[in-house]
């Protein structure tokens, strides 16, 4: 039996089909989330039954002022992009997604603005590889830079909210932006992988070599993330229906990618070696100096939880903060019981509505 039936009972053949197929490249993505986006939006998770009444949303942006939902940036990458804007009143923020859960927010008055990095979800590229994290954060920068020019947004505070990887985003935006930005919500940020997320030392060398002549190759042992993310069991079963998240082993170079980018985030001075490249980070964490909120699970074994509180103590920001959440798991906002999505969504929340007020008073 094909793999997406035994996932899906009852499913057609042809939607079977369109999910089996191999998707490297964006059409076949499009095809998929197209295909099955009205059982995704009908499962039974809290994020997706919550009232949304008053809520207008907009899957746009332009592709050179003629397509809807899709533009293509400077480098010539088809990007996808989505908003959602309350229907009735000015946003009272800007919300700028490097990576996570956005339409509950603006339900509570926030203007939220979200894109699929290339190589993710529905924008152009090879799914899963991340050749450049540098260049990634420039693509993220340029499209949001765009967003905060619009004449009805550019007097509003505007924040960004990076989660696991995300979180690495929202950091590195910052400090190249360091007083762009009214303040950052990170969730679980993967300012360090976990050690046991991470090949023992000699595997490790061993990727770094091969990586050098097959940069798009998976070839990276990865444990099973929803388990490891998901506490919630429920949920943690509804992660399926994500058909156009990536789930394989990472490809080599976005392996090495993220551990160069977290290892800098988390060190200073730490000078990383490979063929490619030889770089002395200058992202390190007392450089942070925005208004700060940062979440995290007291039991993620995904991102360490750990190095949360070490950035929250080494930040320069006088203004932070730092949850950490008794039993938590990685996923805060999609793999918890219900009681703690609300709870962590609430704080989420209390705090945009106290920064949005006061950037809007001064």
């Amino acid at each position: 039996m094909a793999a997406a039936k035994l996932k899906f009972p009852g499913i057609s053949d042809e939607l079977s089909e369109i999910l089996d197929a191999k998707m490297d490249e964006a059409p076949a993505r499009r095809r998929a989330r197209e295909a099955f986006k009205d059982i995704q939006l009908n499962i039974d998770h809290i994020l997706l039954k919550a009232t949304c009444d008053g809520l207008k949303t907009e899957e746009r942006a332009t592709f050179l002022a003629v397509l809807q939902s899709y533009e293509v940036n400077s480098r010539g990458v088809e990007i996808f992009c989505k908003s959602w804007l309350p229907e009735t009143s000015q946003p009272k923020g800007l919300v700028c997604y490097c990576h996570g859960t956005a339409r509950k927010l603006a339900s509570s008055g926030y203007g939220v603005f979200a894109m699929d990095y290339p190589g993710f979800g529905l924008s152009a590229g090879l799914h899963g590889y991340i050749p450049s994290f540098d260049r990634l954060v420039d693509d993220v920068i340029e499209h949001y830079s765009k967003v905060k020019e619009y004449p009805e947004f550019r007097t509003l505070p505007s924040f960004l909210f990076g989660q696991s990887l995300g979180g690495a985003v929202a950091l590195k935006v910052h400090l190249k932006q360091p007083n762009a930005w009214s303040g950052a919500i990170l969730v679980a940020p993967m300012c360090k992988i976990a050690d046991d997320m991470v090949p023992p030392f000699l595997v490790k060398q061993i990727l770094i070599g091969i990586a050098n002549i097959l940069p798009k190759h998976k070839l990276v042992p990865q444990k099973d993330l929803a388990e490891a993310a998901f506490r919630d069991l429920k949920n943690r079963e509804l992660a399926k229906y994500n058909v156009i998240v990536y789930k394989d082993k990472p490809r080599l170079r976005t392996a090495l990618e993220l551990l160069k980018t977290t290892e800098g985030i988390e060190h200073e001075n730490i000078i990383v070696l490979d063929i490619y490249w030889i770089e002395k980070t200058s992202y390190l964490p007392d450089k942070v100096s925005l208004p700060l909120l940062i979440l995290h699970g007291e039991n993620d074994t995904v991102t360490d939880p750990s190095v949360s509180k070490a950035l929250y103590e080494k930040a320069s920001s006088k203004d932070k903060k730092c949850i950490l959440y008794k039993d938590a798991f990685h996923s805060l906002l999609e793999g918890e019981p219900d009681d703690m999505i609300i709870r962590v969504f609430a704080d989420i929340i209390s705090w945009l509505d106290d920064h949005s007020r006061s950037s809007t008073d001064s």
